[in-house]
């Protein structure tokens, strides 16, 4: 008989406790201005994707590519930038989104999709 629990094949249930991903720590929101190109999207698709977790900013049009201005709250830059993404591949599966997240405390991040290029501390 195969047991999944064995093998560390289980699910965890949301509120249980687990001490390797912070346990009981609530994730802090932190503020980040976004500044990204966008390949093979509509405006209409990336407007309503930077919609889905309420962010404020502007898009607009350079040849091929958009260019998004915003700022957005979550836990971490690379959380937000995979939920853009995300959101973006739902309408466009060829979309490319380059992207530099700047924290509040000035650390900047650069993505290519969902890889994390680099890091810079002011």
């Amino acid at each position: 008989m195969y047991n999944a629990f064995r093998f560390g094949c289980h699910r965890r249930q949301s509120g249980e406790h687990n001490p390797r991903y912070g346990g009981d720590e609530v994730a802090t929101q932190m503020n980040f201005k976004l500044k990204a190109q966008v390949n093979r999207s509509s405006a209409r698709t990336l407007r309503h994707a930077l919609n889905q977790p309420a962010a404020k900013g502007s898009v607009s049009k350079a040849g091929d590519e958009l260019l998004v201005e915003a700022e957005m709250e979550g836990a971490s830059a690379r959380e937000l930038n995979r939920r853009l993404l995300a959101a973006l591949r739902k309408a466009e599966k060829r979309t490319t989104l380059r992207a530099e997240w700047t924290a509040d405390g000035d650390t900047t991040e650069r993505f290519f999709d969902y890889v994390l290029k680099k890091t810079i501390n002011s």
